[in-house]
Order: C-alpha cells, then sequence, then structure tokens
C-alpha cells in the first residue's frame, strides 16, 4: 500500500520527471503516453529501485496476483524501457537480473509535492452521510443498511439549500476507521452524518448523529425503535431532524417535507436496495443481477418510480457499454422509463432513466430537458449531472459539457464511477481537437477501471488522431477485449453524436488504428 505521503512525490531521473499522483511521464516538457499497466510497472520499479523487484512482485503490484505470460510480461517491461529511451540491449536504466528479475539502475531525485488542499467547503451548507453501520451481524443485511443511508442522503439532497455529497463518496468510507476530521477535509464538507442499523425479525433500530466537524461538537442523536414497516417514516424523521439542526431559520421558514412517493410494498423497497448494491458496482453481471431483482421489485409494486427508473437507466447502461445488443436494451429502458414517469414524476430517477433514452433515440433537446430536470429535483445527483454532460458532448457543446462532467466530480470526489466521468471529459476533449488531453483523461479512467469501454473507445480514436500508432494499436486491442463487436459500424449506428462532422472525424480516428 503506498503511503499518502510516498503519493506526493515526483521522481526527476535524466532528463525525465515521473509524477505518480498525476500519473504524467515527462521528458523535458514534453508529456509521454503510457499505457496504466506501463506506467505503474514504471513506478513500482522506480520506488523499489534499491533491490530485485521479482516476477512474483510484479504479478502482485500490477496485475493483483493474476498470473500472465510470461510474454505479455515481458512486452510490457520493454515498453517501458523504450517509454524512458532505453532497450533491453543497453539497460542503462532497467536492468534484468538474470533468474531474479528487474531492477531500476538510474539515479533518482525525489522531489516533494505539496499536500493536496481541501475540498472547497460551498457556500451553502455542506453535509455528507456516511453509510451506516450494519449492527445486525450478519452481512447479508448490508445492502439494508446501505439503503438506510441512501435514502437520507436523497432526501437531503431534494433541498436546494443544502450542498449534499453524493451516495458514492460518501460510501468509499465504509468499514473503514476515519476520523471524521479527514472526512470532511476530503469531500469539502463541515457536516457529516453518521448511525448504525439493527435489523430482527419485522423490528429495526436506527441510531444516528449529526457532527459539525468545524466545531468538533455534536448537534443532534437520536435512537429509533420501530416496526419495520415504519422505516421510511423513521428515514423523514432522520432528514427533519437533520435540517432543523443545521438550518433553524430556513427549517422554520420553508419547514420540511417528505418529496417522495415510498413504495406500497417494504418487500420492493427490500428488492431495489438489493438492486443499488449490484448496480453502483458497474460490472455486466452485476447489472444483470440488478435488472433481476428490479423487476422482481416491480412485479410487487407496479408504480415504484424509482424501480423502474433505475431498471431503464441499467438498460441503458449495458447497451451503451455494448454489453447487450442496443435494439433489444432500447424497448424494455423506453417503457420502463415512461412508467417511472407516471408512477411518479418528483423521483430524479425516472428522469434520469428517461434523459438516457432520448439520448439514444437521437432526441436530443428533449434529453437535454430530462437531465436538467433530474437535477432539479436532485442538485446532488452526480450520475445525471455526468450524464447531462455526455448529452452536451454528443451535440457538440465539448466545453460546457467538461464543465458538466468537473461538476460531477466536485459532487462526488471520491466516485467509484469517476472513470466514467473522465471518460466523458476525454470525450468532450477530444472534440475540441486536444488530443494529447483526451489520450491522458482515458489513460486515467483506465487506470482507476480498468475495463471500462468508454474510455478504450476515446483512447484509440484519440491515439489514432494524434498520430500515435503504437498507442493506436494497443489501444484497438485492448478495446476489441472489452467489446468484442466494437467496429466503424457500431460506433456509427449506436454511438448518438449528433453533427457528422463530430462523428466523421471520431470514425477517422478508429480507422487510422486499424478498426474496420
Amino acid at each position: 500500500m503506498i503511503s499518502e505521503r510516498e503519493s506526493r512525490v515526483a521522481f526527476q531521473f535524466e532528463d525525465f520527471s515521473l509524477d505518480p499522483e498525476r500519473r504524467e511521464l515527462r521528458r523535458a516538457d514534453k508529456l509521454i503516453a503510457l499505457e496504466p499497466q506501463v506506467f505503474d510497472l514504471l513506478t513500482h520499479l522506480i520506488r523499489n529501485r534499491d533491490r530485485v523487484v521479482t516476477r512474483d512482485n510484479l504479478l502482485d503490484s500490477i496485475w493483483n496476483g493474476r498470473v500472465v505470460s510470461d510474454s505479455t510480461l515481458a512486452s510490457r517491461i520493454n515498453a517501458a524501457r523504450r517509454a524512458i529511451n532505453d532497450t533491453g540491449e543497453e539497460q542503462r536504466l532497467i536492468r534484468t537480473v538474470a533468474r531474479k528479475g528487474v531492477r531500476f539502475v538510474g539515479e533518482v531525485v525525489e522531489t516533494p509535492k505539496a499536500a493536496p488542499s481541501a475540498a472547497p467547503l460551498p457556500e451553502r451548507p455542506a453535509v455528507a452521510v456516511l453509510p451506516f453501520t450494519n449492527m445486525s451481524g450478519d452481512a447479508e443485511q448490508e445492502y439494508f443498511s446501505d439503503g438506510i443511508s441512501e435514502d437520507i442522503i436523497t432526501a437531503l439532497s431534494k433541498l436546494r439549500w443544502f450542498f449534499v455529497i453524493a451516495r458514492n463518496s460518501s460510501f468509499i468510507y465504509k468499514g473503514r476507521t476515519v476520523h471524521l476530521r479527514q472526512v470532511a477535509d476530503e469531500l469539502g464538507v463541515r457536516y457529516v452524518v453518521e448511525g448504525s442499523v439493527r435489523k430482527g425479525g419485522d423490528r429495526v433500530r436506527i441510531t444516528a448523529q449529526l457532527n459539525d466537524v468545524a466545531t468538533g461538537s455534536h448537534l443532534w442523536a437520536e435512537r429509533f425503535d420501530r416496526k419495520l414497516a415504519d422505516v421510511f417514516a423513521v428515514q423523514d424523521e432522520i432528514t427533519e431532524a437533520i435540517v432543523s439542526a443545521i438550518e433553524p431559520q430556513l427549517y422554520a421558514a420553508e419547514n420540511f417535507r417528505a418529496q417522495r412517493k415510498p413504495p406500497d410494498s417494504m418487500d420492493a423497497w427490500d428488492l431495489v436496495m438489493r438492486a443499488l448494491s449490484h448496480y453502483w458496482r458497474v460490472t455486466r453481471q452485476d447489472h444483470v443481477v440488478a435488472q433481476a431483482l428490479l423487476e422482481k421489485a416491480i412485479a410487487l409494486d407496479p408504480n415504484y418510480g424509482k424501480a423502474l427508473g433505475l431498471l431503464g437507466t441499467s438498460y441503458m447502461f449495458t447497451a451503451h457499454m455494448g454489453w447487450m445488443d442496443m435494439a433489444a436494451a432500447m424497448p424494455v429502458a423506453e417503457r420502463a422509463a415512461f412508467a417511472a414517469i407516471r408512477a411518479d414524476d418528483e423521483d430524479p430517477w425516472a428522469h434520469n432513466a428517461l434523459g438516457h433514452v432520448h439520448l439514444f433515440a437521437r432526441r436530443f433537446e428533449d434529453s437535454l430537458a430530462e437531465f436538467e430536470t433530474a437535477l432539479q429535483l436532485n442538485p446532488s445527483f452526480a450520475l445525471a449531472q455526468g450524464y447531462y454532460g455526455l448529452v452536451l458532448s454528443y451535440c457538440g457543446r465539448w466545453q460546457e459539457a467538461g464543465e458538466a462532467t468537473r461538476r460531477a466530480i466536485r459532487l462526488s470526489p471520491r466516485d467509484p464511477y469517476a472513470p466514467v466521468y473522465l471518460g466523458i471529459e476525454a470525450y468532450a476533449r477530444f472534440l475540441g481537437s486536444d488530443y494529447e488531453e483526451a489520450i491522458r483523461l482515458a489513460h486515467e479512467a483506465l487506470r482507476q477501471r480498468s475495463d471500462f469501454v468508454g474510455a478504450h473507445r476515446v483512447l484509440t480514436s484519440a491515439a489514432g488522431m494524434a498520430g500515435r500508432e503504437d498507442l493506436a494499436r494497443s489501444a484497438l486491442r485492448e478495446l476489441r477485449r472489452a467489446q468484442p463487436n466494437a467496429s466503424l459500424a457500431w460506433i456509427a449506428e449506436f454511438m448518438p453524436i449528433r453533427f457528422a462532422s463530430d462523428r466523421d472525424r471520431y470514425l477517422e480516428g478508429f480507422r487510422r488504428a486499424g478498426l474496420t
């Protein structure tokens, strides 16, 4: 595990500079593009230059213990050598030690970097709701305590005079012992909500506490013992108490009312919370599981807007990733999205789903309007903010798209979904003809999530347009692994790029990379 101090060190050798935090290798002032694994391998060798690094060390550090062939390992080492103007024959910087491993032998100077500043506090009261602790003694009940936390985040987010950190960033602290000051600094908040849930039989005990981290004081704490069927009322009571404690004047003036329609069936809510725990993992198989759970929830409660909206969003996302056929996904998603709007037009997930459907049906203005509505209903909805940026980029409004994705990252600074937002901004940069920055952002997205198809696509085309022939070919190989059905015809048909000139340039990058 790399310490925080180590991550804030840049390495200088010869006329090269390697910055692990920014994931940049430069020679003089020129940025050198590297595949994520090659960058990680070079960084690992430099950090461990005082010893010979074995094959097993590299497999553990770069491939997380996964076994890869000797030829794959050799190709990554050779790529690292090429990047720093070394060769297997010369071995000036990276030396092979027979039957033992490899070692970085160049002279290195470490340059400390300033500690990153805390995220700035917004003008509105800023709140983070940490995932409530599951006290049930049953790991299978994790989704239930997560669901309680998520509902409270959603309720607070609908109040426009709060700045609420999105769910995915709050949830990176799940299962970790972290000082509240660290949470506040990393997320840029003053207030932190924490609590616990114990579910047993038809009863539930929920505790919650609101902390003012700036003063170190507890503003409010309460314990609720209720029947399971009353869980929604408890969530509203907790939210109301938080609002009252933080903004008494606003609370008195406006009064708090929950702006949502709870499901008719507790079992339906239970299924949706299970589905969300899979949805946020952003894998093909997890989306399959989530969709099955949502279908069950809708069978129990056909008017459950959030279940319908989430189902529509999931189908559109899996099709956009190339994990299922768009022609099969579209009608299912469209039915679910319109049903969600009919069931609860105040639910942001319903408008998020319809925004996706309109986008891939190339109804661009309607799509923009739906995402804008979702964000009016929940200003902290980072996912809708990121996809609003995607629609803007597909409409050629790449500067606004970049602003939207950066807002999504500010709403959720530590989001496991961040690779998607980075991929969207990479595409926006591509449209602005800044191919080097598009390559950098795509590399960063893939470093965070190597299976993210969208970043593979942008990287391939940007490298092609930048004339990076070796990078374009290697990026295309990885794209074909991530999306076997990728082709010029697929991109032209299923990527809803509004203007022919933008589409033609994107396709040209793929052609130069060798895609047919």
